[in-house]
């Protein structure tokens, strides 16, 4: 079973999944994606069966052929990139239980992640933890932003994201965290046209800020906010329409109980 061993690690780093992001879509414990590679335990037909699936080949393929040594060489094009099939693997820390860290990137070391994003030692030396709440499945990062375009929420914010390794499922609107090698490392919501131009287009919350295109060449990571941690609780929009809006539907609810009574 070498061959399966060292295929398996092969097709997982190819296509950028952490043994994380693998057991989760093969529903299998990542303690099993572990053995799998390193040869301490033979995967079930049936799982078998699901990566040949997953990766695209023959079941015949993966336990016969040396896949490293075929794989074939070649520039990464828009399509890969935007589908996640060329994407590098993570750098990741773990902790004693070998369950995946979130690191947290401060606003003063964004630039240095441009370079060090693919370096273990410098994802080693980010201050690290855990948030139990938002569950074992995904790898999560943290990263501290700067300035008001994504109003109400505040400089100083930090939000925690999960890796997108498919960026042409996302959805219109969602906000993530993207890392790209001309603007750096920004906070906003996605607009998808990489199917028509191979682009994101980039919007801000805050209206003052125009929307702005980043091509999938230039962008490196993206992370979709999934919570955010802040000392400065959002202000409350209580203009006099927004309180008019509020005695109205007081009053509604008042008439209901009368009614009921």
């Amino acid at each position: 079973m070498q061959l399966v061993t060292s295929n398996i690690r092969h097709l997982r780093k190819q296509a950028g999944y952490t043994q994380a992001q693998l057991a989760e879509k093969l529903e299998i414990k990542r303690s099993l994606v572990g053995a799998y590679e390193e040869g301490r335990a033979e995967p079930k037909l049936s799982t078998l069966v699901n990566v040949a699936d997953l990766f695209q080949i023959s079941l015949d393929d993966l336990i016969t052929r040396d896949l490293i040594k075929e794989a074939p060489a070649g520039p990464v094009t828009s399509a890969g990139k935007a589908s996640g099939s060329n994407m590098r693997v993570l750098a990741i820390t773990v902790d004693d239980n070998e369950k995946e860290n979130i690191e947290l990137v401060p606003y003063k070391a964004s630039a240095g992640y441009l370079n060090g994003y693919a370096d273990a030692e410098f994802i080693e030396e980010l201050p690290r933890f855990k948030l139990p709440m938002l569950g074992t499945t995904g790898t999560f990062r943290a990263f501290e932003i700067s300035g008001d375009s994504m109003l109400p929420i505040a400089t100083g914010t930090v939000i925690v994201g999960r890796y997108v390794d498919d960026w042409s499922q996302i959805k219109d609107g969602t906000p993530c965290i993207v890392v790209s090698q001309k603007e750096g490392v920004v906070f906003k919501r996605i607009f998808n046209k990489i199917k028509d131009a191979a682009v994101l287009r980039l919007h801000s919350d805050n209206p003052v800020y125009s929307p702005y295109e980043v091509h999938v060449e230039d962008i490196v990571e993206i992370w979709e906010a999934k919570s955010y941690i802040s000392s400065t609780f959002p202000i409350a929009d209580l203009s006099l329409d927004k309180l008019s809006s509020i005695v109205l539907d007081l009053q509604k609810e008042v008439q209901k109980l009368k009614k009921a009574d």
